[in-house]
């Protein structure tokens, strides 16, 4: 039996595990840094305190519980050592026969360290934790200063990044501005206090992978909402609590929402020579990373020129992170098999973000279909909660969400905060 490690829980690395089923030819060893599964598209929902953090992830033991050639290994990756087929993690060292690196992205602050460590981002639950606790401590804030020009900055949010999530958090704070604090935080209710919510990008437009009707719908929502949204601005700087921008103009603010994209960290032990644009892994049509023997790449870190429609790379996305993950499956069953290998080629079944209650744009591209509204925002319900991991997480999630539509509200709003930094 073959050694399969693989380095990312993700769409792409659980994908892979499920297809390959109990395959009598490999064992599998799961590594990652945490030990559970999260659904990232939801992420902002938990920061926002609209769910918990247990509606989207579920542990990796209990779910691997009946997968007999599975195992999970806890551990931030370290180094690969291609010549002696192992890979050094911060727990221990593990020996493979084949490899595979899944672990997806992290934030990109395009070389701004003040930024990077002021700023507050919104990819992983942890992230959304850190992101609660800071909203709900400046509210509270807010209603006990005098102070004017301090309020002001408590209550000014800035999200920068026009992308989904961007869009997704500046909607779902205007409506938690709308409907939750007024009740709340009755100190702050008809007080004439200023407040703002901002979505900034340094694009000219917002949801700039999706078509002109989205971009559009998008904007005259957001608009209508409340939140200001500020495009072609570029963020230059956030110290002392004021976002500059490159044009020269500022906002005062204690909160920014990063949101403006992802970055491949480099993979100590991987030649430079492998590695494409954004520093992504370069692999052939079977996913095969180049130049290299018995490793893979799948999901977010890897740059697959191969497929005709995506001659510059497949997007960054949970949807080509799931195909290409449930292919390699395909195919390594296959070379056990010593049949053909099938290359990959990304089905792209549109795109799609949600604004607010009963809003949201949706692109389908064949037949080319755009939606918006009420329609919309029920195939993104509907879609979201068909791809979270277990049933467990789709009940409890579409409970939450029925309890928020009916009331506008929601009680999951606690501030809870650990003693001591986790290792």
């Amino acid at each position: 039996m073959k050694h399969i490690v693989i380095i990312g829980g993700g769409f792409a690395g659980i994908n892979l595990i499920r297809k390959l089923g109990s395959n009598e030819n490999y064992t599998v060893t799961l590594v990652d840094r945490n030990n559970y599964n999260y659904f990232p598209p939801l992420v902002y929902q938990v920061s926002m305190a609209f769910l918990d953090p247990t509606d989207i992830s579920y542990p990796f033991r209990k779910l691997l519980r009946k997968r007999k050639n599975v195992r999970f290994v806890i551990g931030e990756f370290k180094e690969v050592i291609p010549e002696e087929n192992k890979v050094v993690l911060s727990t221990t060292t593990l020996s493979y026969d084949i490899l595979v690196f899944a672990q997806g992205t992290t934030n990109n602050y395009f070389g701004m360290e003040s930024v990077k460590k002021n700023a507050l981002p919104v990819k992983t639950v942890d992230n959304a934790l850190e992101l609660r606790n800071h909203f709900l401590k400046v509210m509270e804030q807010a209603c006990l200063t005098q102070d004017p020009a301090e309020r002001a900055k408590l209550l000014t949010i800035v999200v920068v990044g026009g992308g989904p999530t961007g869009v997704e958090v500046s909607g779902l704070l205007a409506e938690l501005k709308k409907n939750v604090v007024p009740k709340d935080y009755p100190e702050l209710a008809g007080k004439g206090y200023e407040s703002h919510i901002y979505l900034v990008d340094g694009l000219p437009k917002v949801l700039a992978a999706m078509s002109e009707k989205s971009q559009q719908d998008a904007f005259n929502d957001l608009t209508r909402m409340g939140v200001e949204v500020k495009l072609g601005m570029q963020v230059k700087d956030y110290v002392n609590d004021v976002v500059t921008f490159a044009n020269g103009e500022s906002i005062a603010t204690k909160t920014v929402v990063w949101a403006a994209g992802v970055t491949v960290d480099p993979i100590p032990g991987i030649p430079d020579s492998c590695y494409g644009r954004g520093k992504r892994l370069i692999v052939d049509e079977y996913n095969a990373v180049k130049g290299l023997k018995n490793i893979y790449a799948i999901g977010d870190v890897c740059l697959q020129t191969s497929d005709e429609a995506f001659p510059n790379g497949h997007p960054q996305l949970a949807q080509v992170a799931i195909q290409q993950g449930v292919q390699l499956a395909k195919n390594l069953r296959a070379m056990a098999a010593s049949q053909p290998l099938k290359p990959f080629k990304y089905f792209d079944k549109g795109s799609m973000a949600i604004i607010g209650r009963n809003k949201a744009v949706a692109d389908i591209p064949k037949p080319k279909m755009h939606f918006s509204g009420f329609i919309a925002w029920f195939i993104w319900l509907f879609i979201h909660l068909s791809f979270l991991i277990t049933y467990r997480n789709r009940t409890k999630t579409f409970f939450n969400w029925l309890i928020a539509y009916f009331t506008r509200d929601q009680s999951l709003r606690l501030l809870i905060r650990p003693e001591r930094k986790p290792d």
